[in-house]
């Protein structure tokens, strides 16, 4: 099976520039044994978790544009094994990708997992629906409690993809990663807080209660006694 994603990506130009630095052999008869041209369980798991993506896409003067787009978690949903969509909403109303896209339905994807150094390449044609032409597609992307209005829906039809290599991508963590990360530190804290409170009441309630080193010392005791 011929690598299709490269079929696309491999222009007389990228050739060119391949053979130039001797690197052309590489990739002149490149193989591998599966497909790339569906969405199996675990692409489909990966774009189902992501939180945003960037998508590309070329003017009519022949100028790329890349625009970034974010979301809940799964605003991205896979229709099926070969095919994607998100809702458009109301945004600073230039319209760059949308007027693009009318043009010239091709695109591509970069959906990027940086706490897991992970990222997708998509390459796909968009159709840009309007929001009322599929009632069942509308209600898939609509987001609950979101209150802005869709205004079209990009529905985008897998042509190949491709996993990157790892290399040079940056661990970074989002908030809601970091809270999950912290939050076992964070019930420990509250949980010495409350033995620490309930040991001074049992202390005061004694008529004993020590003062700076010596309650210092009493919580170090325990601390040891508890390892």
């Amino acid at each position: 099976m011929s690598y299709s994603f490269l079929a696309i990506a491999m222009t007389p130009s990228v050739r060119a520039a391949q053979a130039k630095m001797g690197a052309y052999h590489l990739w002149q008869d490149f193989k591998r044994h599966r497909q790339f041209d569906r969405f199996t369980e675990s692409e489909q798991a990966f774009i189902a978790a992501r939180d945003s993506f960037y998508i590309a896409s070329v003017s009519e003067t022949g100028w790329p544009y890349v625009q970034h787009r974010g979301g809940p978690v799964g605003f991205l949903k896979v229709v099926d094994a070969h095919t994607l969509a998100f809702a458009d909403y109301g945004g600073n109303r230039q319209y760059i990708s949308t007027g693009n896209l009318a043009a010239n339905d091709r695109a591509c994807l970069f959906l990027m997992d940086y706490a897991r150094r992970a990222r997708l390449k998509i390459y796909v044609r968009v159709e840009l629906l309007e929001r009322d032409v599929d009632s069942a597609l509308t209600e898939l992307l609509t987001v609950p409690g979101y209150k802005a209005k869709i205004e079209r829906i990009f529905l985008l039809r897998l042509q190949n993809f491709d996993w990157n290599c790892s290399q040079h991508i940056t661990p970074r963590f989002s908030e809601q990663e970091i809270k999950q990360a912290v939050r076992p530190l964070h019930d420990r804290i509250g949980q010495l807080e409350a033995e620490n409170a309930a040991l001074r009441e049992r202390l005061a309630s004694a008529g004993a209660a020590p003062q700076g080193g010596a309650l210092t010392h009493t919580l170090q005791q325990q601390s040891s006694a508890r390892s």
